[in-house]
């Protein structure tokens, strides 16, 4: 059984930073692509970031390039997000996902974790 455990929320000032892990096991680690999003209050959850399976090829979302980082650790079998000069716009609850390689859609889900930025 596959498993996505989030960590590192809470709460920021604006202009601070946060880092985001997001823990894998049940299945070789290798196998996904990883994926962070996000879902504010009222707001329908939305694509943050993309990794490939071996953090060759990144991809963001416009509102949030040049300042979050995805990355990846396979020995550890964990993916980050490392999210600088943060704003209150970012304030949302951040899961990450798994979605097997080839495949189009994300098949694995974590439970999120608590993003505030205080302004």
């Amino acid at each position: 059984q596959v498993q996505l455990v989030e960590s590192g929320g809470g709460l920021v000032q604006a202009g601070g930073s946060l880092r985001l892990s997001c823990a894998v096991s049940g299945r070789t680690f290798s196998s996904f692509a990883m994926g962070w999003f996000r879902q504010a209050p009222g707001k329908e959850r939305e694509f943050v970031a993309v990794i490939n399976w071996n953090g060759g090829s990144t991809s963001y979302a416009d509102s949030v390039k040049g300042r979050f980082t995805i990355s990846r650790d396979n020995a550890k079998n964990t993916v980050y997000l490392q999210m600088n000069s943060l704003k209150p716009e970012d304030t949302a609850v951040y899961y990450c996902a798994a979605r097997v390689v080839l495949q189009r859609d994300y098949g694995y889900w974590g439970q999120g974790t608590q993003v505030t930025v205080s302004s």
